[in-house]
């Protein structure tokens, strides 16, 4: 009898601290990500932000993207009903063209940027949004320089999504990455998951030797400047650049427009601009 008591105690002892241990690296683990977020805040001091509480003051801020010639705005439109401000969020739309009779696109699409308004650079930029999937659909929150050409003063891409994927993409492009080829060294982007059925804060701080990207606060990766005899490697300290948001559709990248999915759009909560206090 005592034998089995002490055979029991021992056994519920061992499970109670596997339990113990369990619990303990759980909550290390919590207060650790909680210490890293606070401390990446308190390293910030905010300079400019959007909450989109009123549409009547967005034009000074913002410009609805024109139409081009490339995959990412050949159905840009001023359309109203693709800009939506809607309980303080921005609700950018694309739509299957039976609306503008005279415009012979297939689709009509939303885009907002800053250019000539807001510029950015050495600092933090965070994005709140929620993306609503659609076969076809490609939306992007991402920077271009204010005074350079493409892709010599480089491109910022803080968060791209293609068709209904539950990952995207954050990337960097330059002269060095895309004429001259080099993606690897250093790596230029990653995929990241997402939950896409909620909001998730997409981020990319800016420093003199390197680009660092986010997702809710964790760090995906950085793109850092090397020694190298190519040219344009890294040109993200000599430009200002400004912010776009689109919800385009169709292009190369994700293939046909399934109309079935349309509408699609996506949801901006707000933006945030910080600059370091040191």
């Amino acid at each position: 009898m005592v034998l089995y008591i002490c055979i029991t105690v021992k056994r519920n002892w061992n499970e109670i601290m596997k339990v113990f241990r369990i619990s303990f690296l759980f909550f290390a683990i919590v207060l650790l990500a909680s210490c890293n977020q606070k401390e990446t805040s308190s390293n910030y001091t905010l300079v400019w932000e959007e909450n989109f509480e009123d549409s009547t003051k967005l034009e000074k801020h913002w410009s609805k993207i024109p139409r081009g010639k490339s995959d990412w705005n050949n159905y840009m439109s001023d359309y109203d009903q693709l800009y939506k401000i809607e309980n303080s969020k921005l609700v950018l739309r694309g739509i299957k063209n039976t609306v503008l009779p005279n415009d012979e696109v297939p689709y009509l699409t939303g885009g907002i940027y800053t250019k000539d308004k807001i510029s950015f650079g050495e600092g933090r930029i965070e994005v709140k949004a929620k993306l609503f999937g659609a076969r076809g659909a490609w939306p992007a929150i991402w920077l271009l320089p204010n005074n350079a050409e493409w892709p010599e003063g480089g491109e910022v891409d803080i968060m791209e999504r293609l068709n209904m994927d539950r990952y995207i993409y954050q990337t960097v492009h330059t002269n060095y990455t895309d004429k001259e080829g080099i993606k690897d060294n250093p790596k230029s982007g990653i995929v990241a998951h997402i939950n896409p059925d909620v909001y998730n804060v997409y981020a990319v701080e800016f420093f003199p030797d390197s680009v660092s990207f986010y997702i809710n606060d964790t760090h995906t990766f950085t793109y850092p400047r090397i020694e190298t005899n190519k040219n344009g490697q890294f040109p993200f300290s000599d430009n200002e650049f400004y912010l776009l948001i689109d919800m385009q559709l169709g292009g190369k990248w994700v293939g046909n427009v399934k109309e079935q999915d349309l509408p699609t759009q996506m949801h901006i909560d707000w933006i945030k601009y910080l600059k370091s206090k040191k």
